[in-house]
């Protein structure tokens, strides 16, 4: 096959693998994601499955309560209670519990050793200051960063995207007060507004997502922009607004289309920089509500019990291991898009 002969997305493939650090980066990264979406199957305090008196139950997906296996309460059965899984070992009965029996929020009300604990072969990353299980915290808070990485990575190149074409393709005077409006709005103190919003509403995931956005998009608006102030004036451009075309149809389909190496080249380096805002606003206490599984809570933790070196270092390794995942891709996608560079 000539080089002539190959796509230009397949080009652009064959060089992002040419680099094996970025190829495998992306690798990693997508197995790691895809193990802390079935984090409930991973890491749980219920059974997958269970057989209780020739029945067949759910309980990672039905609330059953202590009387349904042989107890004494209708409230939730505890799975790690002796009691209820001596149940599952008499005549027949069995239940099938993830490989690590503890979720995000789980409390060991039967743990023989005080909190923080130690790594163990119970706690294999050992636990919290709460007795909450470290391994189940790191994979569901893992979960969550990523996520929300996405989300905001995704509205602000949403954002960008469409301010930044417009102010490069009509320039002029509406790029002149979109620069004025931008000088403005990038002068207000970010973190300011995220501690009086925190002390006015309730903390959540929704409201950190909105008001990151609001100054998310600026930093990608730039390139897009050059970008267009760039293609604006070239010859299929000119040709296109001879043929009758409108605006939208040539920056959709003309345009933006040359216009988006700096966008899909700064996609992970947007996404190691929305898991760090939102580690850091969790270690300040400005993040997600208490409740969530959370990097940063982890870190404040192993910053106020020094002795338990686990609950940092743990939390250190994986996000230090996240970014470097997140950095290696971002520099083989650039060079991906380097069109000096063959395949």
């Amino acid at each position: 096959m000539t080089t002539s002969s190959i796509s230009p997305g397949r080009r652009i493939w064959l060089r992002f693998r040419q680099n094996r650090r970025g190829y495998w980066s992306l690798i990693l990264f997508s197995a790691l994601f895809g193990l802390s979406l079935m984090a409930e199957l991973l890491s749980n305090d219920k059974p997958l499955v269970a057989r209780y008196n020739g029945e067949l139950v759910f309980p990672v997906l039905k609330t059953y309560s202590e009387k349904s296996f042989g107890g004494d309460f209708d409230s939730p059965a505890d799975y790690l209670d002796p009691f209820i899984r001596d149940q599952f070992r008499k005549n027949g009965n069995w239940a099938l519990y993830p490989p690590n029996t503890y979720s995000f929020d789980t409390l060991n009300y039967f743990a023989t050793s005080p909190n923080p604990a130690p790594p163990s072969g119970e706690n294999w990353l050992g636990t919290d200051d709460r007795g909450r299980d470290v391994t189940a915290r790191l994979l569901y808070g893992f979960r969550v960063s990523v996520l929300f990485a996405l989300a905001l990575t995704f509205t602000g190149v949403l954002l960008g995207m469409v301010t930044g074409a417009v102010q490069g393709y009509f320039a002029g005077k509406t790029d002149l007060l979109f620069q004025r409006f931008m000088e403005i709005w990038s002068s207000m103190p970010e973190l300011y507004l995220l501690i009086i919003f925190a002390s006015i509403f309730e903390p959540s995931i929704s409201l950190l997502l909105v008001l990151l956005s609001l100054f998310g998009w600026m930093g990608l608006s730039d390139y897009v922009r050059a970008d267009f102030l760039r293609n604006r004036n070239l010859e299929y451009v000119q040709a296109a607004r001879a043929l009758g075309l409108s605006n939208a149809q040539i920056i959709w389909r003309h345009v933006l289309p040359n216009s988006m190496t700096s966008v899909v080249t700064f996609l992970p380096f947007r996404m190691s920089g929305a898991i760090l805002a939102l580690t850091s606003l969790d270690f300040l206490g400005l993040g997600v509500p208490p409740s969530t599984p959370s990097l940063g809570e982890l870190l404040a933790q192993g910053k106020n019990n020094l002795d338990a070196w686990w609950i940092a270092l743990s939390t250190f390794a994986v996000l230090t291991i996240t970014l470097l995942l997140l950095t290696n891709i971002g520099d083989a996608l650039r060079n991906a898009l380097d069109v000096r560079r063959k395949a």
